[in-house]
């Protein structure tokens, strides 16, 4: 057993409710300062949304979240914890990052480097590459005047506003384009080419938003991967789970799976553990990693439950073909995006209509492309993915029925090859699946979605204001979904525990 120098035994012991990323995350944050920790996970092993499956024949898929970025989030756990990063995880910086097909027969490829990404846009579609370097020079500059606040610190407490950084994000505000949307801002950017606009307005979809609706500001996504980089890890996604979650139990975390919480206690207006069908615990300390919503309408019946916060719209949903398939196709990548042609319509069908565009756009991620044995000799595993709305009751059955359909139409056509007869195995995640295996509210992704203006400021802070001693990390909490932002969220718990000391 390894210890730091960080451990001092008098910190006060702390639950996690979820071992989803970010509860693993502030588990080893907690460890790493001194706090006795234990995770309580309602399923048999951790990672949330980030686990893998394995279907008949070989065919190996990480369950969840496919893209990585900013990969020195996880580096930095380790190091806080005094060990080697590479030790334990390794990635690779993707190059090239996607492959992009669009509805017209048009085909870009996004390379890692911006000038040369650029240039291919300027092949391919005609855009001069000028204006695309201009644009995503734009997108880091939006990046670092905001990350800083945004991301990093809780946006609701006073001592936030009093710091530089909040200056420097202030006086970037304007040049943000926070009273126009996305759209309008990618619509500006490039009047002539619709492509290159659906292209950029793809990104509202990273936090499960609708870029005809969500605020200019998100334009910063594009800076992620296209300035800073989207990396692949070796052995998946999931490996960064399995690798925190060594690291975790060697600072002395206690997991403990299959033990759903049934209630936190509170008493006295303060929070003192909480209760599975197994024991009761008692700590000062409680951080939900579950999804905001149940963690007050199950977890704590008889506390007032922030309604104007919980009712902030939801996030998209997903709809997920884990696909083995009997081939290989040697022009996709690890990342691909089959383009619809109408967008408009397929966001609207997701936000106003609550159903799927019967012509959606489709994500194909194949990590057999740099994990061989994910799959099959001369096969491909291919997680494949449709934007949808979260479950409100929907008639999911015929909609899966009509969406794999619409998707091997679509795939086929532009592949030039019949893919249905090359399926050798296949399994479906839904809405309602989603839900009931993550505890996220109607299956929706990232909580609520990123829709309006002040969504930032709306979406619940990472601490309950009338119950001391619970804090909130996760997709569903400030500053929002995906694996940074998740990861930011421990971050961000863990300063507000040492500061509340």
């Amino acid at each position: 057993m390894h210890t730091t120098s960080h451990n001092n035994t008098s910190a006060a012991p702390a639950l996690i409710i979820g071992a989803g990323i970010a509860g693993i995350a502030t588990a080893i944050r907690l460890a790493a300062a001194g706090h006795p920790v234990t995770v309580l996970e309602a399923q048999e092993s951790f990672g949330g949304k980030m686990h893998q499956l394995t279907l008949p024949g070989g065919y190996r898929f990480d369950g969840g979240p496919s893209l990585f970025t900013l990969p020195h989030l996880v580096d930095e756990l380790f190091r806080l914890a005094g060990r080697t990063p590479a030790d334990y995880f390794r990635y690779e910086r993707l190059d090239p990052i996607t492959h992009y097909f669009f509805a017209d027969g048009a085909r870009v490829t996004a390379w890692a480097d911006e000038a040369k990404f650029a240039q291919e846009v300027e092949n391919k579609l005609g855009t001069p590459a000028a204006e695309v370097r201009q644009f995503l020079a734009q997108s880091g500059k939006s990046y670092r005047a905001t990350e800083g606040t945004f991301l990093h610190k809780s946006l609701h407490k006073a001592s936030t506003y009093l710091s530089p950084e909040v200056l420097k994000a202030v006086a970037a505000l304007p040049q943000l384009g926070l009273l126009s949307t996305m759209h309008q801002r990618h619509a500006r950017a490039f009047p002539k080419d619709p492509r290159l606009v659906q292209l950029f307005d793809r990104f509202a979809t990273y936090n499960g938003s609708d870029p005809y609706q969500a605020p200019a500001t998100l334009s910063l996504i594009p800076h992620l991967e296209h300035g800073i980089g989207a990396y692949y890890p070796e052995g998946g996604i999931y490996a960064i789970a399995q690798s925190l979650v060594r690291l975790a139990e060697e600072l002395g975390v206690q997991f403990r799976y299959n033990e759903p919480v049934e209630e936190i206690l509170v008493e006295n207006g303060r929070v003192i553990g909480v209760r599975t069908a197994q024991a009761q615990y008692r700590a000062a300390l409680v951080i939900s990693n579950m999804d905001v919503v149940p963690t007050y309408c199950k977890l704590l019946p008889t506390q007032p439950a922030p309604e104007r916060t919980l009712g902030q719209p939801r996030s998209s949903s997903a709809l997920i073909f884990y696909w083995g398939v009997g081939t290989e196709f040697p022009e996709l990548g690890v990342h691909n995006i089959f383009f619809s042609e109408d967008y408009k319509q397929e966001f609207d069908a997701i936000f106003q209509q609550k159903t799927i565009s019967p012509d959606p756009t489709v994500y194909v991620n194949i990590t057999s492309k740099k994990t061989p044995e994910d799959a099959p000799a001369g096969h491909e595993n291919w997680f494949v993915m449709v934007n949808v709305p979260h479950d409100q009751g929907q008639d999911w059955p015929s909609l899966v029925d009509q969406t794999r359909a619409a998707v091997l139409a679509r795939v086929s056509r532009v592949l030039g090859r019949d893919v249905a007869p090359l399926l050798r195995a296949e399994h479906v995640w839904d809405p309602p699946g989603i839900a009931q295996r993550t505890s996220s509210f109607g299956g929706a992704l990232y909580g609520s979605s990123s829709n309006n203006m002040l969504a930032a400021f709306l979406r619940h802070p990472n601490f309950a204001r009338q119950l001391p001693g619970l804090y909130f990390c996760g997709g569903s909490v400030h500053p929002g979904g995906g694996i940074p932002l998740c990861l930011l969220s421990a971050r961000i718990v863990a300063d507000l525990v040492a500061q509340a000391g």
